[in-house]
């Protein structure tokens, strides 16, 4: 039987990524991260030497470690997350940032996340925001009940999931702030064919010749969505900054502009409404 050590040591070489190698193990072996530091001298047993191997050999094949464990870490959330929503990232941590500076200071305030997948950017601002209220939209019934265990998950009460695409549930609702990470990978991009990508649901992914299909859309539509002075924001590709912001002005948005992630790459466009 392997040590702890011994057993990381292997996959870590195996898989290029310590962190990997960690996450899977504790996976296996049902415990938190954490008790790896005090146990490295401890022997797997061959029941859980076996499962972490296969674990393993899943994320050398390609699995994102996401499905693989069935959690993802954003924001302050630990959420569940399966194949049929898009993998959390950590640079979609900006769009809630600049959702929460943009909420009014005072009054009730009202919320819409389009596409919402695992609920994380509904979630994060509904946990930072208690007097705002979360409206949260996906098409797929799968990903919304995904979106609902981890808002009961959280002990999140302020927000409310509605099925259909885009703004089509929120008939006749006004928001002061709507947010979507919507699909904006060019149909053709060969990078859908690589790494994490082939696992995930390519609805959430890809969006017509340019990209910017599903953008025109939330654009034209959320005009009728947002109260006077509301904010339409809005995650897309590192090169496309200036088509959204074009496509907001050409709308009669006002106020645009385009927010850099931590890689100095346009990650958000934004606008306000009248």
């Amino acid at each position: 039987m392997a040590e702890v050590r011994q057993a990381l040591a292997s996959a870590t070489a195996a898989l290029g990524d310590r962190l990997e190698a960690e996450l899977l193990l504790v996976h296996a072996l049902g415990k938190p991260r954490s008790w790896l530091i005090a146990h490295a001298d401890d022997e797997l047993d061959s029941s859980h030497a076996a499962a972490f191997d296969a674990l393993v050999k899943r994320r050398a094949d390609g699995e994102p470690v996401a499905y693989i464990t069935g959690r993802r870490g954003f924001w302050s959330l630990d959420l569940e997350v399966t194949p049929a929503t898009l993998i959390p990232r950590p640079e979609t941590e900006l769009l809630v940032e600049l959702a929460l500076d943009r909420l009014p200071a005072t009054g009730a305030t009202r919320v819409a996340d389009l596409g919402t997948g695992s609920g994380a950017i509904a979630l994060a601002i509904a946990r930072e925001s208690r007097a705002a209220h979360v409206m949260a939209t996906d098409a797929s019934a799968e990903a919304l009940a995904v979106a609902q265990r981890n808002a009961a998950a959280q002990r999140i009460a302020n927000v409310t999931f509605a099925q259909g695409d885009w703004l089509s549930p929120l008939h006749g609702q006004t928001f002061d702030v709507i947010v979507s990470n919507p699909p904006y990978i060019e149909a053709d991009d060969p990078h859908l064919g690589q790494g994490d990508l082939r696992f995930e649901p390519m609805s959430a992914l890809a969006s017509g010749a340019d990209g910017l299909d599903d953008i025109r859309r939330i654009v034209t539509d959320a005009r009728t969505h947002l109260k006077p002075g509301g904010w339409l924001l809005m995650e897309h590709g590192w090169n496309q900054g200036a088509a959204v912001r074009a496509l907001l002005e050409q709308s009669g948005y006002h106020d645009v502009f385009t927010a850099q992630d931590l890689e100095q790459r346009d990650r958000v466009t934004g606008a306000r409404w009248r």
